[in-house]
Formats: structure tokens, C-alpha cells, sequence
């Protein structure tokens, strides 16, 4: 036997008021099934599913306009629930960025001012572009790709802080003047090496916990000689230490999520203590 609902039935099954429940009715989301004697509205199981439906549709932040379409399968619900899901995605990606802003706020003291260009990926964009053009020219396609930091769509409060430290860093105008002396000296007469300083960290590491001009490390110093010309080896190796720079590289790896790098200012101050000994 068919069994029939009130509006009150309704209201105490569903969690919904009475009010809410003759508003859809009102507006044919969910009519009434029939009405009793007395002209009152009642509903069938059917009618329950359709406003349970409803009502997960609402609380999922669908529109009622786009509910009328389902309920009446004028649009189908897997089509509406895969553009609710991509706006959901959408609204969680930004959240995670106020977190992450707000987070780095906290922990930094950093103004609403500095972290305004944090939201612009044209902006952030041009501000890297503007600092690698300052410091690299056509020949170091290879080093820009390895020098560009992509900031996610959804940073992680580190990934946030990190840029927001890097990017004061490439504002330093002594800071672009040290990249562009090291980039300079790319051409220098020393034989052309893919990485000096991973080579003289290589050579150097062993020897880091002796003093440079100690008799035991004149196998390591004979070592960087090999690498060419003592002066002009040493002017080079002065113009790459900075720590500044393995701290840009330090954030690029937080930023783009690589694997933390080796730090190159101790091996490169050994060796530059050694040459001049």
C-alpha cells in the first residue's frame, strides 16, 4: 500500500522547515504528490527521494535554478556535479592560498603590500623575467631554465614564504651585479667546465676539516691548480661566493619542490684559502 507524507512528516525526516519544504513546492522543485481531503499537501516516496536530493544539492552550494533542471532531467546530474566539482577545486585552491598568505604574514611580519604580487602570475612572471634578463643573455638558455622559479597555483605556506624572501633577494641590485660578475667570467681562459663548482666542491669536500694550508691538503690544492691558470681560477671562484646565492637556490628549491641542494660557499671559500696560501 502506497503510503503518503505530510509536510510536517517531511520536515522531521528531512531536517528541512516546513517553510522550506512549501517553497519548493511553490516553485515546482518538488510539488506535492496529491492532497487530502481537507486540500492539504501530502508526498510519496518518491517526492521524499527528489527533496532529500534537493536538499544534498543545496547544501553542496547548487543554485536552485540549475536543481529545478536535475529534478527534472532537463540537465543530467553527473554533467552538473562534474562543474560543481571543478568550482569546489577552484574554491580550494584559493583558500589554500589566503592560508598560506596568512600563514606567512604571521611568521614573517610581511605586508599585505609585499604579498600583493604573491596573487598576479603576470606579475610574477614579468618581476623573474625582469631580473633573469638583467643578469643572463641568449647564450644561457640552459641556465635560466635551472635559475626560474614556478610558484604553484596553491603554494604551500613555505613555498609562499620562500618567494616572498626570493623576491627581495633578485631586488637587490648587489645581489644581480654578484650573478652577473659570476655569469661574465663563464668565458674566462680556464678550461671550459660544465660546473666549476660542483668540481671544486667534489675536490674540496674531503679536505673541508682541514686547514687550507695544511701539508695534508696539498693533494686537494694540487687538485684545483690542474683546474687552470691560480689567478684567474681564484678570481672566478671570489665571484661565485656569495652566500646570498646558495640561498637563492635553496628557496628555488622550495618554490619548484626539487630536492634541496649542497650548499657551495664553504667548498668555495676552502678553495679560494687554499689558492691564496
Amino acid at each position: 500500500m502506497e503510503r503518503y507524507f505530510t509536510i510536517g512528516d517531511l520536515a522531521r525526516r528531512t531536517g528541512l522547515t516546513v517553510k522550506t519544504i512549501r517553497f519548493y513546492a511553490d516553485r515546482g522543485i518538488v510539488p506535492p504528490t496529491c492532497r487530502n481531503a481537507a486540500g492539504h499537501r501530502l508526498y510519496d516516496d518518491v517526492a521524499l527521494a527528489r527533496l532529500e536530493l534537493v536538499r544534498t544539492l543545496r547544501e553542496l552550494g547548487i543554485d536552485l535554478p540549475t536543481i529545478r533542471k536535475v529534478v527534472t532531467r532537463e540537465v543530467p546530474l553527473p554533467e552538473v556535479a562534474a562543474a560543481h566539482a571543478e568550482a569546489v577545486a577552484v574554491q580550494i585552491r584559493i583558500l589554500r592560498l589566503r592560508h598560506a598568505v596568512l600563514t606567512t604574514m604571521a611568521e614573517r611580519g610581511t605586508t599585505p603590500e609585499e604579498m600583493d604580487v604573491t596573487h598576479h602570475q603576470a606579475e610574477r612572471r614579468h618581476l623573474i623575467q625582469d631580473f633573469l634578463d638583467s643578469v643572463l643573455d641568449d647564450r644561457h638558455a640552459g641556465i635560466r631554465t635551472t635559475m626560474t622559479p614556478e610558484l604553484p597555483d596553491d603554494p604551500r605556506p613555505d613555498q609562499l614564504a620562500a618567494w616572498t624572501e626570493l623576491t627581495g633577494l633578485i631586488r637587490d641590485p648587489g645581489f644581480r651585479t654578484h650573478l652577473r660578475t659570476m655569469v661574465a667570467r663563464l668565458d674566462f681562459t680556464v678550461p671550459p667546465r660544465p660546473d666549476l663548482g660542483a668540481t671544486v666542491r667534489m675536490l674540496v669536500a674531503p679536505a673541508l676539516n682541514l686547514a687550507p694550508d695544511s701539508p695534508e691538503a696539498d693533494d686537494v690544492v694540487a687538485g684545483l691548480r690542474a683546474l687552470g691558470p691560480a689567478d684567474e681560477l681564484l678570481a672566478r671562484l671570489e665571484s661565485m661566493n656569495d652566500p646570498r646565492r646558495d640561498r637563492y637556490f635553496e628557496l628555488l628549491a622550495t618554490i619548484n619542490d626539487w630536492p634541496p641542494p649542497e650548499p657551495l660557499t664553504p667548498s668555495l671559500t676552502w678553495a679560494a684559502e687554499a689558492l691564496r696560501a
